[in-house]
């Protein structure tokens, strides 16, 4: 991982104050010259495409051809000691141009605003959000190995564009590891005298970690979208809903595990960083919910754990069982030295009471508690203070988690082309006014809204915009 971490200097070299500068380049250019040109350049490519992941090809290739460059001609035997300084600002000047090359961002003309070591500081913070849903479709055996016959070198950095953009938030040592082994497969593949066979075969070697790809790029998006304690919620209300007659004492040290998992992990530039940390936390599930749930159980028979982790996060919410009614916090513990913990607490009892709720509406509810702590805890009456704006809440929160409950209930029930004929019924008869276009567009809305949210590993960023 030597390799990822001269990468990272390279781009952040800006941030070296003028006595450092010297020190980067000789770091950048020591891990240059040991990884070599390509090395070096498939590495920025993936880099880039990561960053700035609704770049175009085309974008995404001009930056990478400047980068190189730069360390290629700064870093030669006899090199001016300004040369890398001087060439990172030609590369700022660039970025600001009206008719730059590079990928746009909506804070580019922002960071233009400013000069020097400011400006490339700023420009080098931007980055793209995240694509909501992954993009790659991966070509059939057959049509692989034509685009690789056709040009192997351009069908590898199209390859590694398109893949690195569309699985952005997984580690960048699990993208370099998935993506290496892909074009090793390509390569072998499509020069082997029985191609069907040998994809089969390495498809077969390559499971883990297009599992450990797919996965972390889950975690990783849910975690950047969320911050650490909003996805120990998440994870733990997840869990509520699977295994609803678990407690919160057992299923709290497991949510807290998987957090940590993602803030160790998913910035980490450690080779094995988030599958030694997935794998010791599938452990611990299986060994804390196993004897306590089948499915559970079922999922933990495997030999693979990282097969048997895609299994639980895979597994629909059970139904609700019959559970006494659960006690509110008071105020005094709402705003008591573990306020936090007892709002937490409340939540997950909502959780495992309504199984079908998705975790958008969730995490909507998650900040509006937190909200509703840090607007009354500091006032003069906050019982007052929480009584009043609690009414409004229920009030305002309680129609909208009916609906949700109920859109997700039919939708993880039913087959999608049934569940779309009872939403249309049950509009008209909830809009008996609306007009034939009305409905058909607020069917689409909540098919839409279904058919995204309502699933294990929905996309943070686009539901809580849907909700």
């Amino acid at each position: 991982m030597r390799a990822a971490l001269a990468l990272l200097l390279l781009l952040a070299a800006v941030h070296a104050e003028h006595r450092g500068r010297a020190y980067v380049r000789e770091k950048v250019c020591q891990e240059y010259r040991m990884l070599g040109k390509e090395n070096f350049r498939t590495l920025t490519i993936i880099a880039n495409s990561r960053k700035y992941s609704n770049g175009t090809f085309e974008e995404i290739g001009h930056l990478v051809r400047e980068i190189v460059s730069l360390a290629e001609t700064c870093c030669a035997d006899g090199a001016d000691p300004s040369c890398y300084d001087a060439g990172s600002t030609a590369l700022s000047v660039k970025s600001c141009s009206a008719d730059s090359p590079f990928p746009a961002h909506p804070g580019t003309a922002e960071c233009c605003a400013h000069e020097g070591l400011e400006r490339k500081l700023c420009l080098a913070a931007l980055r793209h959000p995240p694509q909501p849903l992954p993009q790659y479709l991966q070509p059939s055996d057959k049509e692989l190995c034509q685009a690789f016959r056709q040009d192997p070198r351009e069908f590898a950095d199209r390859f590694l564009y398109e893949y690195s953009s569309s699985y952005s938030q997984a580690p960048l040592p699990v993208l370099l590891g998935s993506t290496r082994t892909f074009l090793s497969m390509v390569s072998t593949c499509c020069i082997s005298p029985a191609p069907t066979a040998c994809f089969l075969k390495e498809k077969l070697e390559r499971k883990t970690l297009s599992l450990l790809t797919l996965t972390s790029n889950q975690i990783c998006s849910r975690f950047s979208a969320y911050g650490k304690d909003k996805v120990s919620f998440s994870y733990l209300a997840s869990l509520a809903q699977k295994v609803p007659t678990a407690s919160f004492e057992d299923l709290l040290p497991l949510a807290e595990d998987a957090a940590e998992v993602s803030s160790q992990c998913c910035d980490s530039v450690a080779e094995d960083c988030m599958q030694k940390k997935l794998l010791e936390h599938t452990a611990k599930v299986c060994t804390a919910l196993s004897a306590r749930d089948g499915r559970f159980a079922d999922c933990c028979k495997g030999k693979n754990l990282m097969e048997n982790h895609f299994c639980i996060l895979a597994l629909p919410p059970a139904p609700a069982p019959k559970l006494p009614e659960a006690l509110e916090p008071t105020n005094q513990e709402l705003c008591g030295k573990e306020g936090a913990l007892h709002a937490t607490r409340s939540l997950f009892e909502l959780a495992r009471r309504h199984p079908s709720l998705p975790d958008a509406v969730l995490a909507k509810l998650y900040d509006s508690s937190g909200k509703l702590r840090g607007e009354c805890c500091s006032t003069k009456d906050p019982s007052a203070c929480l009584d009043s704006k609690r009414k409004r809440m229920e009030a305002e929160l309680s129609p909208l988690l009916e609906k949700a409950s109920q859109l997700c209930g039919q939708y993880n029930k039913l087959p999608f082309l049934e569940f779309k004929k009872r939403l249309r019924e049950s509009l008209a008869q909830a809009e008996p006014g609306a007009s034939p276009a009305q409905l058909e567009r607020l069917l689409e809305q909540r098919a839409s809204f279904a058919s995204t949210c309502c699933l294990p590993d929905a996309p943070p960023l686009l539901c809580a915009s849907k909700v």
